[in-house]
């Protein structure tokens, strides 16, 4: 259509910093809607799923993983453990630490939002072959993460 504003002015358009940040705009949106049909937060999806890959495992290991501030995190670890989603109980190796690992129900509604985040990722990319997506993925670590 003649009267259709571009996305962007030419300028920015080329710019990596401004398309992924679009991107991720876009890719945020689409999983945020997807994990709302379970009535979870993206956040507290990727807390039950690190967890559930690290676990048990102390509240402070999971704000450096995730980078999230502590107080968060302490906030985080309080809705899932009050919902029944998480066990919180004394590290052995530190008492004055608890260790998070998920419960039964934790680990069923991470499998239903593990399908809903997937189905709204291949959403993001379903204009990209399997080999453009795993190239992007590559990418995106490669900046995320420089030197690895």
């Amino acid at each position: 259509m003649a009267d259709e504003v571009p996305y962007a002015p030419e300028r920015i358009r080329e710019l990596p910093s401004w398309l992924l940040g679009r991107a991720a705009a876009r890719g945020h949106r689409l999983v945020a809607e997807a994990l709302a049909a379970e009535g979870v937060r993206m956040m507290h999806h990727a807390v039950l799923a690190s967890v559930a890959e690290l676990g048990p495992v102390s509240q402070a290991t999971l704000s450096r993983t995730l980078r999230v501030d502590p107080k968060e995190m302490v906030a985080i670890v309080r809705d899932l453990h009050s919902e029944g989603l998480v066990h919180r109980k004394p590290d052995p190796a530190d008492q004055r630490k608890h260790a998070i690992s998920l419960s039964p129900a934790g680990a069923d509604l991470l499998s239903r939002t593990e399908r809903l985040g997937a189905a709204a990722n291949n959403a993001l990319t379903e204009s990209l072959t399997p080999a453009e997506r795993g190239q992007l993925i590559d990418l995106l670590n490669r900046i995320i993460a420089p030197g690895r």
